[in-house]
C-alpha cells in the first residue's frame, strides 16, 4: 500500500528544521543518477579510502591483477546489496530508521538506528579531524608557519584548522540536504584531479615503466594459485566490510532518488565502474611511488609531498579536505542525524539533530590525537559494526520475501499501534534473529579460533539473520 506523502503529518516539508524522518515529497526527489554517483565517489575517493585500496595491493602479497579484480567483484556486489536496500526508499521516501520499523518494531527500530549512529558520531568526529590536516598542511604550505607550542597534540595552526573545518561542516548540514547534494556534486569528481596528476608525474619519473611494474611489484615471488586465492577473498571480504555501514542505512539517500533507474544507474556509475577507474589509479600511483621512490607508500599526501611540487601540493590539500568532508556527509553525518532523531520521532528536528552529532564530534575530534587514538577504540568499533550485519539480512528478507514489496507507509509512522507495531512496538522474532546472529559477528572480532572469518564475517552475519528471522516469521505466521 503506497500512501500520499501529505497522509503523515508534517510530510514533504522542505524546511531544514522539520522532522529529518518524514517521508521525502514527490518535489524533494530531486536526485539525479549524478547525486547517486557522488555518493559513493565521495565515499571511495577520500584519503582513508585511497589507503585502504593501497593498502591491499601490498597486504595481500598478490599480483596487481588479482588485487584489481578483487576489488571490481567487491563492487558488483555491494551495487547489489544497495539495489536492495535501497528500492524501498526510493518507493516510499522514507529513511533507515523508518524501514527498520517494518522489520524491528517501531519501538525496536531504535536498537539498531542507535547502534549504526553510534558508530558515525564516532567517525564523524574522527573524520572532521582528518579534514582539518589537510586545511592545516594548506595553511603551513601557504604561510610557511610551524604553528606553534602544541595543546592536546595539536599546535595553534592545528585547532584553528580544526574549527574552521567543524564550522564547515555545520554550515553545510544548517542548508539543508539540498546543500549537502550540491557539495557532494563538487567534492567527488575534484578527486580525481589530483590522483591523475599524480599517475602523470610518476611516468614521467618512471621512464614508462610504470604500467609493466605494477602489474607484479607488489606479488609474493613464491605464492601459488591457492594464495592469490585466498588473497582475493581477504581483499574482496574487507572492501565488502568497508562499504557495509552505508549498504544498510542506503534508504537515507535512496529516498531522494527521482526514480528507481536513476538510482541503479548511480549505483552502476558509482561502485564497479567507479572502483575500475579509481582502483587502477590507486594501483598506478601506489606502484609508481614504489617504482620511483623505492618506497610502499599508502597516504596519498607523502606521495604528492616527495614529487617537491608546491602546486600540486596545493590543490591536493584542497582536494582531500573535499573528499573527507565529502565522505563525513555521506557515511558519517547522515545516519547520525537520523538515528539521533529516531531516539524522539517528531521532537527532535535535522537541525538539532545535526548539532547534537556536531557536539559530539568536536569532542571526539578534539581529543584524536591526544587520548582516543591511543586506548584502542577499534575493538568497540568494530563490535558495534558487527552488530550491524544481521539487520541488514532481517530488513531484506522482511522487506522482498515476507512483505512483499509492500509496506503500510502510515503505519510505520504510527508509534501507539498499527501493523508494526507488534503488540508492545517490538518484533520478538527479529529481536531473537538480531541477537543469535550478531553473537556470532561479534565473534569474529572477538575470539581468535573465528579470526579466519573475520573479512567476510558481515556477510555470512546478514546471512544468518535473515535465515533466522524468515524461519521464526514462518513459524509464528
Amino acid at each position: 500500500m503506497v500512501t500520499t506523502a501529505t497522509s503523515v503529518e508534517g510530510a514533504g516539508t522542505t524546511d531544514p528544521e522539520g522532522d529529518t524522518l518524514n517521508p521525502v515529497s514527490p518535489n524533494e526527489k530531486t536526485w539525479g543518477a549524478f547525486a547517486i554517483f557522488n555518493i559513493w565517489a565521495n565515499d571511495v575517493q577520500s584519503l582513508f579510502g585511497y589507503s585502504l585500496v593501497a593498502s591491499l595491493f601490498i597486504s595481500y602479497g598478490v599480483g596487481g591483477w588479482t588485487a584489481f579484480l578483487a576489488l571490481i567483484v567487491a563492487g558488483l556486489f555491494v551495487m547489489w546489496m544497495v539495489n536492495l536496500s535501497g528500492a524501498p526508499g526510493e518507493k516510499y521516501g522514507i529513511p533507515y530508521p523508518v524501514l527498520a520499523r517494518a522489520s524491528m518494531g517501531t519501538a525496536g527500530s531504535k536498537l539498531p538506528a542507535v547502534l549504526r549512529a553510534t558508530v558515525a558520531v564516532f567517525w564523524y568526529g574522527v573524520q572532521v579531524y582528518f579534514a582539518s590536516t589537510a586545511l592545516s598542511l594548506l595553511i603551513r604550505s601557504i604561510t610557511g608557519a610551524d604553528g606553534g607550542a602544541e595543546m592536546l597534540g595539536l599546535t595553534g595552526i592545528d585547532w584553528f584548522a580544526f574549527f574552521i573545518v567543524w564550522v564547515f561542516h555545520i554550515v553545510i548540514f544548517w542548508r539543508g540536504m539540498g546543500w549537502v547534494e550540491t557539495f557532494l556534486n563538487f567534492a567527488g569528481p575534484f578527486v580525481y584531479a589530483v590522483m591523475i596528476g599524480l599517475v602523470i608525474v610518476l611516468w614521467q619519473r618512471s621512464d614508462g615503466q610504470l604500467l609493466s611494474a605494477t602489474a607484479t611489484i607488489f606479488a609474493n615471488p613464491e605464492g601459488t594459485f591457492g594464495s592469490e586465492v585466498k588473497g582475493f577473498i581477504a581483499i574482496f571480504g574487507t572492501m565488502v566490510a568497508y562499504f557495509s555501514a552505508v549498504m544498510i542505512n542506503f534508504s537515507d539517500f535512496s529516498r531522494y532518488s527521482r526514480d528507481k533507474a536513476s538510482m541503479k544507474a548511480g549505483n552502476l556509475a558509482g561502485l564497479p565502474l567507479n572502483m575500475i577507474l579509481f582502483s587502477a589509479l590507486a594501483l598506478l600511483t601506489t606502484g609508481g611511488a614504489a617504482v620511483v621512490f623505492g618506497e610502499e607508500i599508502i597516504n596519498p599526501t607523502e606521495i604528492v609531498e616527495k614529487t617537491d611540487s608546491v602546486l600540486l601540493g596545493i590543490i591536493a590539500a584542497i582536494t582531500f579536505f573535499a573528499a573527507t568532508v565529502g565522505i563525513n556527509l555521506v557515511a558519517n553525518f547522515i545516519p547520525a542525524v537520523n538515528g539521533i532523531a529516531n531516539l524522539a520521532p517528531g521532537k527532535i528536528s535535522f537541525r538539532q539533530a545535526g548539532l547534537a552529532t556536531s557536539v559530539f564530534a568536536l569532542v571526539i575530534g578534539g581529543l584524536w590525537t591526544a587520548l582516543i587514538s591511543n586506548i584502542g577504540i577499534a575493538g568497540f568499533v568494530n563490535t558495534l559494526g558487527a552488530t550491524l550485519a544481521p539487520i541488514f539480512g532481517i530488513m531484506i528478507v522482511d522487506y522482498y520475501m515476507i512483505r512483499k514489496e509492500e509496506l503500510n507507509r502510515d503505519d510505520l509512522y504510527n508509534m501507539q499501534g498499527g501493523e508494526y507495531h507488534y503488540g508492545n512496538g517490538w518484533n520478538d522474532s527479529a529481536l531473537i534473529a538480531f541477537g543469535v546472529a550478531s553473537v556470532f559477528s561479534v565473534a569474529t572480532v572477538w575470539v581468535p579460533a573465528l579470526g579466519i572469518l573475520s573479512g567476510y564475517a558481515w556477510i555470512i552475519g546478514a546471512i544468518l539473520g535473515g535465515v533466522i528471522y524468515k524461519a521464526m516469521a514462518k513459524k509464528n505466521a
